[in-house]
């Protein structure tokens, strides 16, 4: 797949395994003849993450797995390598990712199962964005060589599959309108983010997003709100000689009196008192 060599191969005829240190990433752009075959796989793992058309990604057992965008699929070393461009779609355009993990990996790397060896994850849009950001950028960084590339390539996948494990229906899978609530508050927590605004964020009603936040974030949005405020506001005493009720307006909270009670009660004494402690 990676070798442009064997991207028209005939049918049957085994492709080699790429040459790669710890991690090689690229993106490919391919049509209806590209077909790839590892009879004994690699003794890497391979991520093919669809990006448009659609592939075919057969298993061992004669399965056909066919990958539409938004979808990847994870091949474990070992893994009999047989896929390709789905005829009906006519191209494919993927992300592929051959990678040693790290040990600290392997959790990340434990997906759902359709054959033996072979994961797969379907993602939404908004985290199919951040996926394709993540694998590009780690390509890129390999590509340019400025620093250490290979590092750079890892931090990137690393952060790609961080992404996946939001969507991991074997874990606690994060919906994506309360990932997009979870970011406009921290990127307004200065703001008014009253129920009605942030349902708007989340295209729900108020009601709802109120149930599947408290179900998905184990708090409810006021209270996760009022904690992300108060956080921000330990930071800011902590690291800025602002004047306390500055403090309180920048993590959002309008009345200099309210947070300071709001403070006390959490942290055990006033604003002051906790600068001066950490002084």
């Amino acid at each position: 797949m990676d070798d442009p060599a064997a991207r028209r191969q005939v049918l049957g005829t085994e492709v080699p395994p790429p040459e790669t240190g710890r991690v090689l990433l690229g993106e490919l752009e391919e049509d209806a003849s590209y077909r790839v075959r590892r009879s004994r796989g690699t003794q890497d793992w391979l991520l093919l993450h669809t990006v448009a058309g659609a592939g075919i990604v057969r298993s061992a057992d004669g399965g056909l797995h066919t990958a539409h965008p938004g979808q990847a699929v994870l091949l474990r070393p070992g893994t009999p390598h047989d896929y390709g461009t789905d005829p009906e779609a006519g191209h494919w355009r993927l992300l592929y990712s051959h990678v040693h993990p790290p040990a600290a990996w392997l959790a990340l790397l434990d997906w759902p199962e359709v054959a033996l060896g072979m994961g797969r994850i379907r993602l939404g849009a908004e985290v199919d964005g951040r996926v394709r950001r993540a694998l590009r950028g780690a390509a890129r960084a390999a590509r340019l060589a400025v620093g250490r590339p290979e590092l750079f390539a890892l931090n990137g996948l690393e952060a790609a599959l961080l992404w996946y494990d939001t969507q991991n229906p074997q874990r606690h899978q994060l919906d994506e309108r309360v990932l997009a609530v979870l970011e406009h508050i921290d990127a307004h927590l200065d703001a008014d983010l009253d129920p009605g605004a942030l349902a708007e964020v989340a295209h729900l009603s108020p009601s709802r997003l109120s149930h599947l936040f408290t179900a998905q974030v184990g708090t409810p949005l006021a209270r996760y709100v009022e904690a992300q405020r108060l956080e921000r506001a330990a930071r800011l005493l902590e690291l800025t000689t602002a004047p306390v009720a500055e403090v309180a307006r920048r993590a959002g909270f309008r009345d200099p009196l309210y947070f300071s009670r709001r403070f006390r009660s959490l942290h055990g004494m006033s604003p002051t008192e906790h600068r001066q402690r950490h002084r």
